[in-house]
């Protein structure tokens, strides 16, 4: 995605509709913490840079905690019952927790999307349409899922038209390797890996082909929302100085996401040039327009087909886009 700034006209019409909301938003955030959710994937690797550079205290948040959980499922919870007042959500999750609770949070920012590091891989086909019939290793219920659903869909396909070997990401592309299945779906850093054991390893269709298919928000408790507006927007603003440093110091910013995600730098490389992150720019631009109107669509058609949702959900009312349209470039 090209990262471009709004039309100037665009941006006078935001500053047109200021004085509707601006008074919810103070430029000051609140008094007190702020406990964030996340698990440990590099796609939310600017919050640890915002950590590591002082970056939420330069935006008036001088207590963000950041606890790490190991599902999505986990951090739903945690956001439902107060535990936590942000957390860091893949897209598929915060549709799934609209479903049983559609007013715990709303997103207020896009954080990642997935080109590269998230695929179907094979060695023997060369395209989607050669795995009809075939054995297919992926995780169900999760972002491969999403991705192997969607890629079905878009060539005429369902997931009927494959045998389903359902097993962790982390051993999918082992079993491709090893010769058990003819086709895999995993993520990084398991794609680097199988690709690097198996010369013959390929990838046959990645997230890229519908870019944010396979992507990461930020989301917000309602009472948050509500009652700490301010403290949302000074998150907004950490968020856009992370991401311009992580641009301007990308080494020295991967340094810092590998070690807080606990892998050695040089292991991450093919994952990190498989994500990119939505700059504050892109935020106004996707937010409240194609990633609302085409690829949360998209999203939630692969994850009824793929059965993670029982049916629609009320998208408009999962996003919030005015603490992005607040924030200075």
């Amino acid at each position: 995605m090209k990262r471009l700034l709004l039309a100037a006209g665009l941006a006078f019409g935001l500053s047109a509709l200021t004085p509707a909301w601006a008074a919810d938003i103070p430029a000051t955030p609140e008094d007190g913490p702020v406990r964030m959710a996340t698990n440990p994937w590099l796609g939310y690797g600017p919050w640890y840079i915002a950590q590591e550079k002082g970056l939420f205290k330069k935006n008036g948040l001088s207590d963000v905690s950041i606890t790490n959980f190991d599902s999505g499922k986990e951090m739903m919870a945690a956001i439902s019952s107060g535990q936590v007042d942000a957390a860091n959500f893949a897209t598929n999750n915060i549709l799934q927790l609209m479903q049983v609770a559609n007013d715990a949070a709303v997103v207020v920012l896009l954080e990642d999307f997935s080109l590269t590091a998230d695929a179907i891989l094979s060695k023997d086909i060369s395209d989607i349409k050669g795995i009809k019939g075939k054995q297919v290793a992926f995780a169900e219920g999760e972002t491969s899922d999403v991705l192997l659903n969607y890629a079905l869909a878009k060539n005429g396909m369902t997931i009927d038209d494959i045998t389903r070997v359902p097993m962790p990401a982390a051993q999918a592309g082992t079993a491709l390797i090893a010769g058990q299945v003819p086709v895999a779906v995993t993520y990084e850093p398991y794609i680097g890996s199988a690709l690097a054991q198996d010369k013959d390893a390929k990838i046959i269709y990645s997230a890229g082909e519908d870019p944010g298919l396979i992507s990461d928000v930020l989301v917000v408790s309602k009472e948050m929302l509500e009652k700490r507006p301010g403290q949302v927007l000074a998150l907004i603003n950490s968020w856009r100085d992370s991401v311009n440093y992580y641009q301007t110091n990308t080494q020295d910013g991967r340094a810092i996401i590998a070690k807080a995600v606990g892998a050695p730098l040089e292991d991450l490389k093919t994952a990190f040039d498989g994500v990119r992150f939505y700059s504050l720019a892109d935020n106004k631009k996707y937010l409240s327009g194609e990633f609302q109107t085409k690829v949360v669509p998209d999203i939630q058609k692969a994850m009824i087909a793929a059965k993670m949702l029982d049916g629609p959900v009320d998208t408009k009312a999962m996003i919030d886009t005015r603490f992005v349209e607040a924030a200075k470039d």
